[in-house]
């Protein structure tokens, strides 16, 4: 089967909450994309990040953006959780300059930054009700 690529505007609507809640002002929420993935051959990624860098700006006289790719063989079976946490794990990578780069595994997004932030989440969501 070729990859396909569908919009997901479920995971675009859990993209502008968390971007709310946990006052991740840098980002621009309309130019943040979600697109599921049908048919990918990967192994182990659940979901993937992708910039639209400075070359590709300037190229097209463009301004910076990001797409968020959830590959539905694995996503679409987590628990609303962990899609959170997957959600909430590629907008870590989005750098406070908003300019198309990203920011590496390497001291800022890991696990453990994931569940901070994640409790921190929740914790909003539950004095937001």
């Amino acid at each position: 089967m070729p990859l396909k690529y569908l919009e997901a505007p479920d995971v675009k609507m859990l993209v502008d909450e968390i971007i709310e809640r946990l006052d991740f002002s840098h980002i621009v929420p309309q130019s943040v994309y979600c697109y599921r993935s049908k048919g990918s051959k990967s192994k182990r990624i659940i979901a993937r990040i992708h910039g639209f860098g400075k070359m590709w700006q300037k190229a097209f006289g463009l301004p910076p953006a990001y797409v968020i790719e959830v590959l539905s063989e694995r996503y679409d079976r987590l628990s609303q959780e962990d899609k959170e946490k997957t959600v909430l794990h590629e907008l870590m990578h989005i750098p406070k300059g908003f300019k198309g780069g990203f920011r590496h595994h390497k001291g800022y997004v890991s696990r453990q930054q994931v569940e901070k932030m994640y409790k921190e989440y929740k914790k909003r969501k539950r004095e937001s009700r």
